[in-house]
């Protein structure tokens, strides 16, 4: 711990919790540079926000062009924008959707799930490795607090 921190937490709640916002930001910055990595990695001319698409529809096998939108908080012609261009690069196809004719399904290629595959094995590999001197405990641990703070921003 850092001694910044452990000034901050002798502050009190007040100081703690702005230190919680300061580490949030921090790892906010990261993930975000670390998805461009990613979707870089996936194909170089995706863009973060394509490759996060990308993962919600391989999450789902199969769903609308509306879903994603909601999901992201994106207007349906930055939806479109990107849906187009992974279906031009092969990563993502479509189809009639059986259940109304009008609408179109998105799912995954086998290419991008290949590509994607490789990425989180790397991904997990990595993180295992820089996590590999915390205790199962202490690990499941912080997943469980993670998780609930997940949770609580669920409405937001």
């Amino acid at each position: 711990m850092s001694e910044q921190l452990a000034t901050m937490r002798a502050g009190g709640r007040v100081a703690v919790v702005t230190a919680l916002e300061a580490e949030i930001g921090v790892l906010m910055r990261r993930a975000r540079r670390v998805i461009g990595e990613r979707a870089r990695q996936v194909h170089e001319d995706i863009p973060g926000i394509a490759y996060l698409m990308l993962g919600f529809v391989r999450e789902r096998g199969s769903v609308r062009a509306t879903e994603i939108g909601f999901a992201f908080h994106v207007d349906k012609a930055g939806v479109s924008r990107h849906v187009q261009q992974m279906l031009e690069l092969g990563l993502l196809a479509k189809r009639p959707d059986p259940d109304d004719g009008r609408a179109t399904l998105l799912s995954v290629t086998a290419e991008a799930e290949r590509r994607m595959a490789a990425v989180a094995g790397e991904r997990r590999r990595r993180l295992d490795e820089r996590l590999d001197d915390w205790s199962d405990e202490t690990l499941n641990e912080f997943v469980d607090l993670l998780a609930r703070y997940n949770e609580l921003l669920a409405d937001d």
